[in-house]
């Protein structure tokens, strides 16, 4: 009976909280600075879907991270053209005078795209070095008789520290489960 107790006290106060709620409130002033000139941008919701699937598996999972990620480009494309412009009165040759600002504007555009790829490769590869302990802990929880969900909330309470990504996702799929469970009832 006291075992039971514990059980259902551990599992209502080891629900986690979504993401945006665990990550303490930052007021940064260049993400509040960038979104509005994401807004501004004409994205297609093809395009914004896209991008939010690629945050997304990079980590970042705000509803502001779409506006912030085309802000960024925005901004990084004009501030590059700028310095193009001003170094280009350096240059003799006539022919790079005229390429240098259209590629400055180029990779300014298209290089937090390689970045974010950078990030969504460096987090998989950091989610997929971790599995092997995830796993081995959801046996042992499992096998000690807890169900999945518990086992889930478990491993994620007890590598949060150790593993941050995977733990992330994994609190996911528990509050994906808990929305079917709640679906269903």
């Amino acid at each position: 009976s006291r075992m039971l107790d514990q059980l259902a006290r551990t599992t209502s106060e080891t629900i986690p909280k979504p993401i945006e709620q665990r990550t303490p409130k930052r007021d940064f002033s260049l993400a509040r600075l960038l979104e509005p000139i994401g807004n501004l941008m004409p994205v297609s919701p093809s395009d914004a879907s896209i991008a939010k699937k690629e945050l997304s598996n990079a980590g970042f999972r705000k509803s502001t991270a779409v506006p912030i990620y085309y802000g960024i480009k925005v901004t990084l494309a004009i501030a590059l053209v700028i310095v193009a412009l001003l170094v280009r009165n350096k240059i003799d040759n006539d022919m790079l005078r005229l390429i240098l600002p259209v590629a400055a504007a180029g990779i300014g555009f298209f290089g937090p795209a390689f970045g974010l790829g950078f990030l969504t490769r460096r987090r998989h590869e950091k989610i997929r070095f971790s599995l092997p302990d995830v796993l081995d802990l959801l046996v042992i929880c499992t096998e000690a008789g807890c169900g999945l969900d518990q086992a889930i909330v478990n491993v994620s309470r007890e590598l949060q520290t150790v593993h941050p990504p995977v733990c992330e996702e994994l609190s996911l799929v528990n509050m994906e489960i808990m929305e079917i469970g709640r679906a269903h009832v």
